[in-house]
């Protein structure tokens, strides 16, 4: 497998915000895991919705 990046012009600015968007995901998905918070709401419609729902 041949990870070729020479198509984008990857500059210290472009590989920060990739990073920082990469690590903030991690982050979240890490938090989720340690602290599941996916309780039924009532929304406007009054019906129950759970996080995958919305």
């Amino acid at each position: 497998m041949n990870l070729d990046f020479s198509w984008m012009a990857w500059t210290w600015p472009t590989a920060a915000f990739f990073g920082t968007v990469f690590l903030l995901l991690c982050g979240m998905a890490a938090w989720e895991y340690a602290s599941p918070g996916g309780n039924p709401r009532v929304g406007v419609l009054r019906f129950e919705t759970t996080r995958g729902d919305r």
